[in-house]
């Protein structure tokens, strides 16, 4: 077997450092339990959804939840895109298609129940979630050795199998407790959710609010913070207000003319961050030849129409970059596609040419509603030329389970911040079979199939390269950009853990958030 994870070190160091921490006094944060209280102000409404790893949607916004609430076997953390976490190392056959795993010892669910490979077992079965597909269809079995070790057996090897079962790509390696969730039932579950995280349920009021407290025996480390609290608070302004009262410590996602007020006003930090974020808008009825936007020229021209560095000015303070592709431009194997000019001009001509001299109506451009008012900047700038349509936005969890139930039509706007690579976003919304998938060509699936099977990563590289270049060729979308998430934090908070985990622009891990003394 091939080691990936950590190598131990000898038993000499471990004899001396266990006679030094006798003698030696504990810091004083070692001494303190968790103490205070830490708000949140919360940019969407929280759904139970997301409390429950096995439906993870393939965005990261329930990841907010998990990294509190639930563990996984490997997670992102801080310096680690692939950190041990339930299972202290993992390795992998010379063949590639068998992974063991061997679990951290002494864990324990907030239940009492101890965390197993059976517990393990049933978590990845019962995953319903974004990329279920492609995992269960790769996976051959899971086979539990024993209480502490089990192994993931893959029909064939698939270099990417760490990328969707290890990172926010998909949810399928957090661990659920197997007996509770029997006896509860799922939505039981829902309604009072056991994890293995640094935080334990305590209460939840829809539309209001979310409340963890610390649970101190988490493996990692005792939580700094009490208790911790997500405040549902859709609208910018009342996020903003809040956090010049101080009734809450952290906001995310304050954007445009609030945006600057919050950078502006004393006391309060702005925290900006670039992750692994993109948002575009999906043509889904390209595939009906009955439909305008079956016309490439169509689909030019609804990118040429839009001024996106002025939306970036005004949506995000000019902190995004804008970008010609869906997929983010750190992603291993991405390809970074000439960007759109912005040419109202052209865009005319090309629906002209397309036969459409006096416009068309384009139906709805479906949105979530933290996303709308990019929805109405496109919106209006495709009526300057000519393309009429209604803007529908939705709360996100609804419009989240719409997409992914095939139930939208005409243009739907996209976001993705789930880390993972180039393949792991074609695989989600380009792909034939992906969860947002509502059409796909043939030469793009093809070639998809072949990456797959691909362990060459020049080879590799190149087949996912010409992919995004027939993406590209086709206009398939309507890239927008890589947008900032505008996020900030008051005088009470010494770290609020924004940025730790690189391409991560939510607080995390929440075990390693600080109050300032006082």
């Amino acid at each position: 077997m091939i080691l990936r994870s950590r190598v131990r070190q000898g038993g000499t160091w471990w004899v001396l450092l266990a006679v030094l921490a006798f003698f030696l006094p504990a810091p004083r944060e070692a001494m303190a339990g968790p103490e205070g209280e830490v708000r949140w102000a919360v940019h969407f409404s929280i759904a139970p959804t997301y409390f429950e790893p096995a439906e993870t949607p393939g965005i990261i916004t329930p990841f907010m939840v998990l990294y509190g609430l639930h563990d996984a076997l490997v997670k992102p953390m801080p310096g680690q895109p692939l950190a041990p976490c339930l299972a202290e190392s993992w390795s992998l056959s010379p063949d590639g298609t068998v992974y063991e795993f061997v679990l951290r010892k002494g864990v324990r669910f907030h239940n009492g129940d101890p965390v197993t490979a059976d517990d393990v077992k049933f978590s990845f079965e019962r995953y319903r979630g974004s990329g279920q597909k492609l995992l269960k269809d790769r996976v051959k079995e899971v086979q539990v050795v024993d209480a502490g070790r089990l192994r993931i057996v893959l029909k064939a090897p698939w270099p990417d199998f760490m990328t969707f079962y290890g990172t926010p790509v998909t949810g399928a390696g957090w661990i659920v407790p197997r007996k509770y969730v029997e006896k509860v039932g799922e939505e039981g579950f829902k309604r009072a959710p056991v994890g293995a995280g640094p935080y334990r349920f305590v209460s939840f009021t829809p539309g209001v609010e979310l409340v963890l407290e610390a649970y101190e025996q988490y493996w990692r480390k005792v939580p700094t913070i009490k208790r911790i609290v997500l405040r549902v608070i859709p609208d910018e302004a009342t996020r903003l207000a809040a956090l010049k009262r101080g009734e809450v410590d952290v906001v995310y996602s304050v954007r445009g003319a609030l945006g600057d007020e919050m950078r502006r006003t004393p006391g309060l930090t702005v925290k900006p961050g670039l992750g692994q974020f993109s948002y575009w808008y999906s043509l889904i009825d390209q595939w009906d030849p009955k439909s305008p936007w079956a016309d490439r020229r169509v689909r030019l021209a609804a990118n040429l129409a839009i001024d996106r560095q002025a939306i970036n000015e005004a949506e995000t303070l000019g902190y995004s970059r804008l970008t010609g592709s869906i997929i983010p431009q750190d992603f291993e194997f991405a390809w970074k596609p000439p960007p759109y000019a912005y040419d109202p001009a052209q865009a005319r001509k090309l629906l002209a040419e397309a036969g459409y001299p006096n416009g068309f109506d384009a139906g709805s451009i479906s949105s979530d509603m933290v996303y709308a008012s990019f929805a109405e900047s496109v919106g209006n700038y495709w009526l300057a030329v000519g393309i009429r349509a209604r803007i529908t936005p939705q709360e996100r969890a609804a419009y989240t389970k719409e997409y992914q139930e095939k139930k939208l039509r005409y243009v739907l706007g996209t976001g993705s911040a789930a880390s993972g690579n180039a393949a792991s976003r074609i695989e989600a919304f380009v792909a034939a079979g992906g969860a947002y998938v509502y059409g796909s060509y043939p030469d793009i699936d093809g070639l998809f199939q072949e990456q797959a099977r691909e362990f060459d990563g020049k080879k590799r590289e190149a087949i996912l390269r010409r992919i995004q270049q027939l993406m590209h060729d086709k206009v398939m979308h309507v890239p927008l950009m890589e947008p900032a998430f505008i996020n900030g934090y008051g005088a009470r908070v010494a770290d609020p853990a924004l940025g730790l985990i690189t391409g991560y622009n939510y607080s995390a891990p929440y075990e390693d958030i600080r109050l300032k003394s006082k």
